[in-house]
């Protein structure tokens, strides 16, 4: 693939071209309040517009909009606007804007938006210039926002969120498993046990929000299933999928309980820090908000990798950050060099995300293992250190493939979450779910080819 390469120079300098269009933007979809910030005047600095979601780590927000976006607003003359959404409501409001035609200049996405492809910039400029500068993006990164059928990079990843499991050391101590899970099938005989002594359950969702979506897909994956192949064909009906899915059938009836089938993004943080969980899988935020809150609590609870299947051990990323820039940006030059300022800034967005974001260009952060290890705040001692290690176990949406806008609209049906759910209910055998999940998913390809 040959990409152009345009240094940041080259950016900014476009992008100052752009600005008399950048200063005259205004908030264009009905319905909405303004951003925040007073709206620029014919004249005045360009504009660039960011939408991204409100981190689960506050002190992230405050870095962002209070120091690095303002620093870099006034080192190259333009005035920076910011907003926030909560997770849960980014893929709405991306629609909005993609089907307005309209937005911001640069918009956050938590997962990888390949149905936006004919929406969006090819961000390969950017990605060269980086790559440049930093080496390549990780593996990871580049299945998450490349379509390799058409070479476009149709968004842009400087961090991802690795998803790991979070247990109850005291609880799984007394259980027999000192080093809590390291098996699924650990999780249902310890989780079992666990559950018929002191009623504490073990947490994974079976609803329709991204935390059961990334913990379910893990599951199907570390027993070999998956919702397509590498060259993407639908594999979803298959004995491995079965296989997941009587699994599931069991840890739900022997070590959960119903409330599993309503949660929201937060519940199984909620039942972890109430201290009624054993087990889930999760982002270091339940972690860190026990840090804060209940330093007690904190010590309790141990981080370990994702739990192994028959077939392998494998975790889908909690969040993979990928900004877009929409064809219908005001300043898009503008965008793309801060893109790439951003990836510069590394070092700063995993110490201020508090290790929750890890750079998808490893080199901006050489010492992030020796960081991860020796966190004073983490007790036991060492216990992020496992984190290292993510890209080992990390998945993209649509593994063992690239993200597709076909594997994006499966995440969004939320369609691997009801297979799950249907058959921990107890609705339809596990093979009845496996094949009405895969003709569904057959559909939906069908349409995307």
């Amino acid at each position: 693939m040959h990409v152009k390469r345009l240094s940041r120079r080259a950016l900014l300098k476009a992008a100052g071209a752009a600005g008399v269009a950048a200063a005259a933007s205004s908030w264009p979809l009905a319905g909405c309040a303004a951003p925040s910030g007073k709206p620029a005047d014919s004249g005045s600095r360009p504009r660039l517009t960011i939408l991204q979601w409100s981190h689960f780590v506050p002190r992230y927000d405050r870095w962002f909009d209070g120091e690095f976006t303002k620093a870099w607003g006034e080192r190259h003359g333009v005035d920076v606007v910011v907003d926030h959404m909560s997770a849960a409501e980014i893929n709405a409001r991306g629609a909005g804007e993609a089907v307005a035609g309209q937005g911001h200049d640069l918009f956050l996405f938590i997962s990888p938006p390949a149905a936006y492809e004919d929406q969006v910039l090819d961000l390969a400029d950017v990605v060269a210039a980086v790559e440049k500068k930093h080496g390549p993006a990780v593996s990871l990164a580049q299945r998450s926002n490349r379509n390799p059928r058409t070479g476009k990079w149709f968004a842009f990843s400087d961090s991802y969120v690795p998803d790991p499991g979070n247990y109850r050391i005291d609880l799984w101590a007394d259980a027999g498993f000192p080093k809590g899970p390291d098996s699924w099938e650990d999780l249902r005989v310890g989780g079992r046990v666990i559950k018929s002594r002191t009623g504490s359950p073990v947490g994974i969702g079976l609803s329709q929000e991204v935390d059961s979506n990334m913990t379910l897909r893990a599951l199907l994956w570390s027993f070999g299933g998956a919702e397509q192949d590498e060259r993407g064909r639908v594999v979803l009906d298959s004995p491995a999928t079965v296989e997941a899915l009587k699994f599931m059938r069991a840890l739900y009836l022997e070590a959960m309980t119903p409330e599993v089938f309503t949660w929201d993004p937060s519940s199984n943080n909620r039942l972890m820090l109430s201290g009624r969980g054993s087990f889930i899988q999760n982002a270091i935020s339940v972690t860190r908000a026990a840090e804060k809150d209940d330093p007690q609590m904190a010590r309790r609870i141990g981080i370990s990798r994702p739990l192994a299947g028959p077939v392998r051990r494998m975790a889908s990323a909690h969040l993979m950050n990928c900004w877009v820039i929409w064809k219908s940006a005001r300043n898009p030059q503008a965008a793309k060099a801060f893109l790439a300022d951003l990836i510069d800034a590394s070092a700063s967005v995993f110490r201020e995300s508090e290790l929750y974001n890890m750079p998808c260009f490893p080199t901006t952060v050489p010492d992030a293992a020796k960081v991860l290890a020796e966190d004073p705040n983490g007790e036991p001692r060492g216990k992020y250190a496992v984190l290292a290690g993510a890209l080992d176990w990390t998945g993209n949406i649509g593994y063992p493939g690239f993200a597709s806008a076909a594997a994006d609209q499966v995440f969004n049906a939320f369609l691997i979450p009801l297979m799950f759910a249907r058959t921990a209910r107890g609705d339809v055998s596990p093979q009845e779910a496996a094949r009405d999940a895969d003709r569904e998913a057959k559909r939906i390809f069908e349409r995307r080819a």
